[in-house]
C-alpha cells in the first residue's frame, strides 16, 4: 500500500507539471502570437516611438541635399516632413547612395524611402508603393560639343553614366549604351564635363535645377522621353497600414494647398501631373 500511494502521488504529480507546462506553452505561444501581430503593424510601431525612419540621398538636387549651411533639405525631403507632421511624428532622414537605400529598406534600416523613386513593375513585385506625387520626363543628357548623339538611339556603343539601380540605367542600356556605374546624378554630369562620358540619362526636373544653379556647365538636352516617369515614396510589402496613412497624407496636401506650395517652391509649377 505504500509502495503504490508513493507511485500515485509521482503519477498526480507528473500530470499536474505537465498541465502547468503545457499552459505555460500555450501561454508563450499565444504571446508571440500577440507579439508578431504588434510588430507587423509598422504604423502602430512609428506612432509609439514618435519617428518614421526615412531613407534619402541627401546628395540629389533638388529632391534631397544639403544647402550652403549644411542643411538637410529639398523637395522630398519637405514632402516627407509634412508626412511625419501629419502621423503625429518626426521624421529621421538616413542618408544613403541610391544603389545601397534598397538594401537598407529591406534590411529596415528606415520605414520608407523619399527619393524619386520610379514606379516600376519589377519593383511592384517586391516593394509597396504610395500613389504617385511627382512625374517627370527622362533627358538625355550630353557635353555641349557633342554632336553625334541627337536621340536615344543614338546611344549605341557609347557612355552613358548610371546609378545601376536606377530606372535611368534601364533606359540606357535598354538603347544599347556602355553603362558607367556612378554613385548618383552628380558624379554623372561631373563625368559628362569631363568627357568621361558620352552621355547621361536623368530625371528632367534634376537637370533644369542643375542648370538654374550652374547656367554655365557645358552640358545640354538632345531628347527626352515622351512617356513620363511617375514617383512614389516606396516601402517593404506587408505594411498597408503605413501606406494608407502616407497616401491620405498626400491626398490631403493636395487638397489644401501644401503640397502645390512645396512643388512651386522647387520648381515653379505642379509636378503631380
Amino acid at each position: 500500500m505504500k509502495k503504490g500511494f508513493k507511485l500515485f502521488v509521482f503519477t498526480l504529480f507528473a500530470a499536474l507539471l505537465l498541465a502547468a507546462c503545457g499552459k505555460a506553452d500555450n501561454q508563450t505561444a499565444e504571446q508571440t502570437k500577440n507579439q508578431g501581430k504588434e510588430s507587423t503593424n509598422l504604423l502602430e510601431q512609428i506612432k509609439k516611438d514618435g519617428v518614421i525612419k526615412i531613407g534619402t540621398e541627401g546628395t540629389y538636387a533638388p529632391f534631397s541635399f544639403h544647402d550652403a549651411s549644411g542643411k538637410l533639405t529639398g523637395f522630398d525631403i519637405e514632402i516627407a516632413e509634412e508626412i511625419a507632421s501629419r502621423l503625429g511624428v518626426k521624421a529621421d532622414f538616413i542618408e544613403t547612395p541610391w544603389d545601397g537605400i534598397f538594401a537598407g529598406l529591406d534590411s529596415k534600416r528606415f520605414d520608407m524611402i523619399a527619393n524619386q523613386v520610379g514606379i516600376r513593375p519589377d519593383r511592384q513585385e517586391k516593394y509597396d508603393f504610395s500613389q504617385s506625387y511627382i512625374v517627370s520626363k527622362p533627358y538625355l543628357i550630353v557635353h555641349e560639343d557633342n554632336d553625334t548623339i541627337k536621340t536615344f538611339e543614338d546611344l549605341k556603343g557609347k557612355k552613358s553614366a548610371q546609378s545601376l539601380t536606377s530606372n535611368y540605367r534601364d533606359i540606357a542600356e535598354s538603347h544599347g549604351a556602355e553603362i558607367v556605374g556612378v554613385e548618383g546624378f552628380n558624379q554623372g554630369i561631373d563625368l559628362l564635363t569631363s568627357k568621361r562620358v558620352d552621355a547621361v540619362v536623368n530625371d528632367g526636373l534634376s537637370f533644369l535645377d542643375y542648370k538654374k544653379e550652374k547656367p554655365d556647365a557645358p552640358v545640354k538636352v538632345v531628347a527626352e522621353l515622351e512617356e513620363p516617369a511617375v514617383m512614389g515614396i516606396m516601402f517593404r510589402k506587408g505594411n498597408e497600414e503605413l501606406v494608407k496613412a502616407v497616401d491620405k497624407a498626400l491626398s490631403d496636401m493636395m487638397e489644401d494647398g501644401k503640397y502645390l506650395s512645396i512643388s512651386e517652391k522647387y520648381f515653379q509649377k505642379d509636378v503631380s501631373k
